[in-house]
């Protein structure tokens, strides 16, 4: 039987000339096996039962229910770092855009055109347009995956005087950090210190409106602020105060919405990151390689709500891949299926994700736990007469550490 694919966005040719030849295009959405995305939003769409894979051709996926996709055992793909380049170069502009007027030059002369004395005009008037140079000035960069490594990479190379944070940086790519970018533990830090701030997180609630009323006052006058991850990231309404008073001088970002398109210093581009050639081709290559690598083989890469799990290709009669929720006995009453109708299960990887949780609910719990172990009747727990607290709660771990020493070395 055929793989049947619905495209809800256009996807690149190189992309889709991987599906095999067995698989089958289809319009119709509801009778689709799998289903490849670029920026269409799938929250109003119902999940059919046959739905087995969503791949989003990009890195974002607010567009797509990652929770009802889970539930209903649809693993959902994205395509991290295919369009990192294309995001990257992107935000070199923006930092150009940022320092000098090359926006108020271009409507300059576009409006002049017909000025027979243009040349003459130009020199009177270009020193209304005159900026900054980035060289030598401080870049904060918040999130170094694939794209804000590259964007703080290149803008070393640039001059630049790079601060990067990120506390959950992934092996890669802390490997492929510039040795002189400056590793910082405290976002504030970059809040304090930064000329220059681009952000590249996710959209989770943790991180929506970080960049907020609270983070500008901490901020330099003057700032400029790059947004080219998503626009929850900063609030609207403190922003353009920040604009207002002059704490922000620039705003650049690739989000517009009624909220700020129009003020006055903010540079809205309408969502070009990843709109080069080469970008859609990527994520199209990579999205189609995922859905055909689940589909034939049960391999799970890049998946956003369900783990990664590979067996290589498959080369038995059969494999079968199930999405199940991660409660106890469920393996075994999966092999008992099996073993009642005389199936021998050669070869079996299981592999368990983490659920979304609420941080306030944890730290509730932690809190509530630690009165209980201080107070109940029988050992509660208190700390020796002889032992020295180290309260690490605003700490990173480099502060921990130095803490921890310099505890030691006055103990000698």
């Amino acid at each position: 039987m055929a793989v049947k694919v619905n495209c809800l966005n256009p996807i690149a040719a190189c992309g889709m000339e991987l599906l095999p030849d067995t698989y089958e295009i289809t319009d119709n959405y509801a009778d689709a096996d799998a289903v490849l995305v670029r920026s269409a939003s799938m929250h109003d769409l119902e999940l059919s039962d046959k739905l087995l894979c969503v791949a989003r051709a990009g890195a974002g996926v607010n567009n797509i229910p990652l929770d009802k996709c889970a539930e209903k055992g649809v693993v959902v793909f994205n395509t991290p770092g295919a369009n990192a380049n294309g995001v990257k170069e992107l935000v070199v502009a923006g930092l150009l855009l940022a320092s000098r007027d090359l926006m108020g030059g271009y409507n300059w002369v576009k409006d002049n055109a017909s000025d027979e004395n243009l040349a003459k005009a130009v020199e009177k008037q270009k020193k209304q347009y005159a900026g900054n140079e980035i060289a030598g000035k401080k870049l904060g960069v918040i999130g170094l995956g694939a794209i804000g490594a590259k964007v703080a990479n290149i803008a070393v190379r640039l001059g630049m005087e790079v601060y990067g944070y990120d506390p959950f940086v992934s092996v890669d790519a802390a490997w492929g950090l510039s040795k002189y970018i400056k590793h910082i533990t405290n976002v504030e830090d970059i809040y304090k210190e930064c000329d220059y701030i681009t952000i590249h997180v996710p959209a989770l609630p943790a991180t929506k409106g970080m960049l907020n009323a609270d983070a500008f006052a901490m901020m330099k006058d003057g700032v400029r602020i790059l947004n080219f991850a998503r626009d929850v990231l900063v609030n609207d309404e403190d922003i353009k105060a920040a604009l207002a008073s002059g704490k922000v001088a620039k705003y650049v970002t690739d989000f517009p919405n009624p909220a700020i398109a129009g003020t006055e210093n903010v540079i809205a581009l309408p969502h070009l990151g990843a709109s080069t050639e080469e970008s859609e081709d990527n994520c199209a290559i990579m999205a189609c390689k995922e859905i055909t690598d689940f589909m034939e083989n049960g391999n799970i890469k890049n998946s956003v709500n369900y783990p990664n799990v590979n067996m290589g290709v498959c080369g038995d009669t059969a494999r079968v891949t199930i999405c199940h929720k991660n409660i106890p006995n469920m393996l075994t009453q999966f092999t008992g299926v099996f073993a009642k109708q005389g199936g021998n299960v050669s070869g079996m990887i299981s592999q368990a994700k983490g659920e979304e949780c609420d941080l306030q609910k944890i730290k509730e719990d932690i809190e509530q736990r630690d009165y209980q172990d201080m107070h109940r009747d029988i050992s509660p727990l208190k700390q020796a007469d002889d032992a020295v607290l180290v309260d690490s709660s605003d700490m990173g771990i480099d502060e921990v550490v130095e803490a921890i020493k310099t505890v030691i070395n006055k103990a000698k």
